[in-house]
């Protein structure tokens, strides 16, 4: 029998979803239900999958075996055990993580980590959930920060354990974007530090919005891994993809 409360939902909700219907979280227009993106955005998601480097996630042309790295990782490798992303950087995933980065459109953290959690290790149990952190004057300024809320929701999905503090950024950072390679690693260069009583001999799952160069991971996992991290993993919701990552 239906509840009384279960009755009052679906009263509340009807009129809800007229006036509030559910929007596709790339172009806004019309959709379904919630979380659910329109054909046209859908179909330009690139999802990510098959061979890709063991050490910066870099999509292979074909499959170099388990432990195949790229000619960048293997000539400087980083100190991350592995990236893994949802779909490549484009229009539509450029969009999305753009409203819930700078759009305080909150909710999209939600849309992007279902589409996350299908990077999730198989064996979860040991591993922990850490957000990439804001430095304090930044998280103040935003009111959020994007990473904690994508963690938060891979969290819930999964339930392993979410450490929302582990890792820690001790000086203010300059905005990455328009930075080469270099000048990323730069900027960041021991900027993190992490929390050594309750980082040592775990293995961390790295949550982000979006990969470009790695040089933010790079710098958490060395803080981690100075904490006594065991293996330190990257899962991203978008990650920039070249040409020169798919040449190897």
């Amino acid at each position: 029998m239906t509840s009384l409360s279960a009755l009052l939902r679906q009263a509340v909700a009807v009129p809800l979803d007229f006036a509030l219907p559910s929007r596709c979280p790339g172009c806004g227009v019309i959709v379904a239900a919630s979380h659910l993106f329109c054909l046209g955005c859908w179909s330009s998601l690139d999802f990510l999958g098959g061979p890709a480097c063991a050490g910066c996630g870099a999509p292979f042309a074909f499959d170099r075996g388990a432990d195949a790295r790229c000619g960048r990782c293997l000539a400087d490798p980083p100190a991350y055990d592995g990236v893994a992303g949802a779909v490549s950087y484009g229009p539509a995933a450029s969009r999305v993580a753009l409203k819930l980065k700078y759009g305080g459109q909150t909710g999209l953290a939600e849309t992007m980590a279902r589409a996350m959690a299908r990077l999730l290790p198989a064996d979860g149990d040991g591993w922990l959930i850490v957000p990439v952190p804001l430095h304090r004057w930044r998280l103040w300024r935003r009111g959020y920060n994007q990473a904690a809320l994508l963690a938060a929701g891979l969290a819930r999905s999964s339930g392993l354990t979410l450490v929302r503090d582990l890792v820690r950024r001790r000086r203010a950072t300059p905005l990455l974007r328009g930075l080469g390679p270099g000048a990323r690693a730069t900027a960041v260069r021991g900027a993190f530090v992490a929390d050594r009583t309750r980082a040592a001999g775990h293995r961390i799952l790295l949550i982000d919005d979006v990969y470009t160069t790695g040089a933010t991971a790079d710098a958490c996992a060395r803080a981690l891994k100075r904490a006594g991290a065991k293996e330190v993993r990257l899962i991203v919701w978008a990650r920039v993809v070249r040409d020169a990552d798919t040449a190897g």
